[in-house]
């Protein structure tokens, strides 16, 4: 995949795991960071703990399904750390 499709997916990828698991703080750079960065783990883990084939590309459900679990669990590891740093 070329930088511009990586972006593209980010970009979606992190919205929809923003809106599906966040009250607010919907930033377009953000979502994005954690959109691309989530798409990094996901495939990852469809890759390497899964055992998975993943064909990386803007028209593949596999690619589209990791990269939203990679940014929820992005999000999820965020949120845990930022509650243990309050207590």
């Amino acid at each position: 995949m070329s930088w511009m499709e990586w972006i593209v997916l980010g970009l979606v990828s992190g919205t929809l795991a923003r809106m599906a698991m966040s009250r607010g703080e919907r930033g377009l750079i953000g979502s994005t960071l954690i959109g691309i960065t989530g798409s990094y783990i996901g495939i990852w883990i469809v890759l390497h703990w899964m055992h998975g084939t993943v064909r990386v590309g803007l028209l593949d459900v596999t690619t589209w399904v990791s990269a939203i679990g990679g940014a929820m669990v992005l999000l999820i590891g965020y949120r845990v750390l930022r509650f243990l740093a309050r207590r």
